[in-house]
């Protein structure tokens, strides 16, 4: 029997599991919003995170990554997650899914 994980089936699982975090202002999560810019994944299946805060003095810009990384990392597959914030390029609404755009009224 073979150990290798499926990384498409581990993505799922990281993005399922960014589904469950939510911006504390907004009422949807923060795949949804678009403050995942990517996730990387290694042959040792240590993952990288680079995401960003909906503006740079976001109130939750010491707690949300913390939870991005502990969340992810609970993933059993998972070794070490690594959570990059990067301002570049700013977010903005027009990153939201049309989930959170439904969601939030703007559609």
């Amino acid at each position: 029997m073979s150990n290798i994980i499926n990384t498409e089936d581990l993505g799922e699982k990281i993005v399922d599991m960014l589904k469950t975090i939510y911006d504390p202002e907004i009422p949807v999560d923060i795949y949804e919003l678009g403050l995942i810019y990517d996730v990387f994944v290694n042959e040792n299946y240590d993952v990288k995170i680079l995401m960003t805060l909906t503006t740079p003095n976001c109130p939750v810009a010491e707690v949300l990554p913390q939870e991005v990384q502990e969340k992810v990392k609970s993933i059993d597959e998972i070794n070490e997650v690594e959570v990059e914030i990067t301002f570049d390029p700013p977010w903005h609404q027009d990153m939201m899914s049309e989930v959170a755009k439904l969601e939030l009224g703007f559609l």
